[in-house]
């Protein structure tokens, strides 16, 4: 017998009573047969070749769902960096390359397509240049597109002239989009470390290493650890690990069979798996209520890290046993706006700016989905940032920074973003200055672990 009764009752209260989900399968998709010195035939090639790889991506995920009785909630495509495809065109704007992924992710009925990036983790190209001065009147003017940038890694350092600008470009598309549904910054991450394989939104993009195309997965199920947590209540923590690693393990396997089965009939490769628990705004999918189980009173009060620490370890573990593909970010995010148990502990004062910078030393991303007054400076926002990546940097790990200035909001407003984006209290930040820190510009040196080949 494959499995066993318990097993499979085990697996449908997962999906019944846990939320138990396949968060998303993204498609990754090269783009570098694309470039062209016309940028009308560039993005014509753009559109061509995503809706002929990508065209039966959504109608594909549906009918996995039907028959293997797995919610698969977003379809997604992730693409080349725009800046490594455009810059051969002489554009002076980007925004129309922009606006044909926005085009494709329309008539695919995918919910995201990620890519409009640049990586300048060491110099800004001309086209690096183009692309970010582009993003403010492109995330204003397109519904679907999420866009990213790199600016440190551990090899390279941190490029301060990279996170000056994008602190300034934060600020202008925020207020570019301040009458639109959606807050241009809540599609827009900036990163160290950034992951070339990543099926997560709003950061994923198709790296330059990576096959012509591939099926990257998302799994994510916070409500089932937060069961598993339940039932090892009042035992010694290294039980309770134990806990969180099987059924890490079984969640897992669940998306490799998705995965796989998803690139078959859509006759790509597997790129990998991700095993983020990623919450949503829904009550019992949220990472701070775990951590809630496991002893806490609110997230954010002392142990906070430490428990976190331990948790995204054991899905890492658990994962890990289940599949040779593990890659993107795996571990545990922790957004403020669209997870309902810290969008408590701000409410309730248990958790603030620096306790979540201090959390990202030991989870998956960073600063995520934090709405800041619309008042605060960009150099603060870039001294943030550069915080966040001097976390990644030394630490060899992943750190990103997504960050919402509000307009005409202060401290202790309400903004909402709606959907799986949810809302958040508006949180604040220190009211000291670190512009002439910013204002030097240059690069922070790769740290000496760095140097190892």
């Amino acid at each position: 017998m494959l499995f066993t009764p318990v097993e499979i009752q085990e697996t449908v209260n997962m999906f019944l009573r846990h939320k138990l989900d396949v968060r998303c399968i993204t498609m990754g998709i090269s783009l570098l047969d694309c470039a062209d010195s016309d940028s009308k035939k560039a993005n014509q090639k753009i559109y061509d070749k995503i809706m002929k790889k990508a065209g039966n991506l959504v109608k594909v995920g549906q009918d996995i769902e039907k028959e293997l009785g797995v919610p698969i909630i977003n379809k997604r495509v992730s693409v080349t960096p725009i800046a490594l495809v455009a810059g051969a065109s002489g554009a002076k704007s980007y925004v129309e390359y922009c606006k044909t992924l926005d085009k494709c992710a329309q008539e695919l009925g995918i919910n995201f397509i990620g890519g409009f990036s640049a990586l300048v983790q060491k110099g800004i190209t001309p086209a690096d240049r183009i692309l970010i001065d582009s993003i403010p009147e492109a995330l204003a003017t397109t519904d679907f597109v999420c866009s990213s940038v790199n600016v440190g890694s551990t090899k390279s350092g941190i490029n301060m002239d990279a996170v000056k600008l994008m602190g300034e470009t934060i600020k202008k598309t925020s207020e570019a989009s301040k009458d639109c549904a959606v807050n241009g910054c809540s599609k827009l991450v900036v990163f160290c470390n950034a992951p070339e394989d990543n099926p997560f939104m709003a950061g994923a993009f198709h790296g330059p290493g990576e096959a012509d195309s591939v099926i990257n997965v998302g799994v994510s199920g916070p409500g089932v650890i937060l069961a598993a947590a339940r039932d090892y209540k009042g035992k010694p923590i290294n039980e309770l690990a134990e806990g969180i690693k099987k059924m890490a393990f079984k969640i897992t396997r669940l998306g490799q069979l998705v995965g796989a089965e998803a690139a078959s009939r859509l006759g790509v490769d597997f790129g990998i798996l991700d095993l983020s628990l990623a919450p949503t705004p829904a009550v019992g999918d949220s990472v701070a209520r775990i951590l809630e189980e496991i002893g806490l009173e609110g997230a954010g009060c002392p142990g906070t890290t430490a428990a976190l620490a331990m948790l995204t370890d054991m899905v890492k573990k658990g994962g890990v046993m289940a599949s040779t593909s593990v890659g993107g970010l795996s571990g545990a995010f922790i957004p403020v706006s669209e997870d309902e148990g810290m969008i408590n502990a701000v409410k309730q004062g248990s958790i603030c700016l620096e306790k979540l910078e201090a959390m990202t030393t030991v989870c998956s991303v960073g600063l995520d989905m934090i709405a800041i007054p619309g008042d605060t400076p960009a150099t603060t926002i870039s001294g943030i940032m550069a915080d966040e990546f001097a976390i990644g940097m030394v630490n060899n790990k992943t750190t990103a920074v997504r960050l919402i200035p509000a307009p005409g909001k202060k401290a202790g407003d309400w903004i909402e973003f709606g959907g799986l984006l949810g809302g958040c209290p508006v949180m604040p930040v220190s009211k000291f200055s670190c512009a002439d820190f910013i204002n030097r510009g240059g690069r922070i040196p790769a740290p000496i672990h760095s140097f190892r080949n």
